[in-house]
């Protein structure tokens, strides 16, 4: 069985114009590389895929693997029309990759037997593993226990972002033993680690990347005390990046650094003078 550990960046999007920037996608990558990262996630939320053509996912896909191993990418796969999610799926899997990160159709709000079938659907048609992405918030599908311990008996579906706000969930999932559990929740790594979770996926951490590498390591560690303080570091970092809907402020921060322009599509709006300002002061504490 994969293993999902450590600090994954579900990597932003550039956009140079209206088009994808490859240059500073490339750039941003090399960066994230040089922090130690365990690895990343093309095409998420994060990654505005909601506001890209399929062509224009695996753009992004085939450029992300010539910049970094295979193993430590993985690629979101997103969306409600089932048959045309599976025809995209087979598309994906022509590529070598780490894994696929899969969250419930969004909109439609299947049962929770739907949920069963459309994951074990999913997960039947995939020759790499899957993480699972729990957020309801995002999809409007919410997974009772039951379920979500159903759907990861399955041998490849290996890891779940856990986004759900539901503790008994966590630890069920935790207690269970049948997936790792990464955090997907920034404001929660340091409890979700202290836990047992394997790792996080988090946009925060397109910033202060050596200090969330570091978090995970202080928690391998057993050095809660260092970990604890690390966290703390971070908390102004985390907070100001979800002041206003992610990725703008991230795009803000990472443009503030001279790494990615800040441009995102819309309806998605740039951040606000407001969120700049306050990136800046975060920014320059941290130096």
């Amino acid at each position: 069985m994969s293993s999902f550990q450590g600090i994954w960046v579900p990597v932003v999007t550039p956009f140079q114009d209206g088009a994808i920037d490859f240059s500073g996608l490339r750039r941003l990558v090399g960066h994230l590389l040089d922090k130690h990262v365990a690895g990343i996630m093309v095409c998420t939320t994060t990654g505005e895929a909601a506001s890209l053509s399929r062509q224009e996912q695996l753009a992004v896909l085939d450029a992300v693997l010539q910049w970094m191993p295979a193993h430590r990418v993985v690629m979101g796969l997103a969306g409600n029309n089932q048959i045309e999610l599976l025809q995209f799926q087979r598309e994906v899997l022509q590529r070598p990759m780490a894994g696929l990160l899969v969250p419930a159709p969004s909109y439609i709000r299947p049962s929770q037997a739907g949920l069963e079938a459309f994951f074990r659907t999913v997960a039947d048609a995939s020759s790499v593993p899957v993480i699972l992405y729990d957020i309801p918030y995002r999809t409007g599908a919410t997974f009772e226990q039951a379920t979500l311990l159903n759907i990861v008996a399955h041998e490849r579906i290996v890891a779940i972002k856990d986004c759900g706000g539901n503790l008994g969930n966590t630890l069920a999932l935790l207690a269970s033993g049948a997936v790792d559990v990464l955090c997907g929740e920034d404001v929660q790594i340091f409890n979700a680690l202290c836990l047992g979770a394997t790792g996080a996926i988090a946009a925060s951490a397109h910033l202060q990347t050596e200090q969330f590498v570091a978090l995970c390591q202080h928690v391998r560690d057993h050095q809660l005390a260092e970990a604890r303080a690390t966290f703390f570091g971070l908390q102004p970092l985390i907070n100001t990046m979800f002041m206003e809907p992610n990725p703008g402020p991230v795009k803000a921060a990472l443009a503030l650094q001279g790494l990615i322009g800040s441009e995102l599509r819309a309806p998605m709006q740039a951040a606000s003078a407001a969120v700049i300002g306050r990136l800046q002061e975060v920014l320059g504490q941290a130096g």
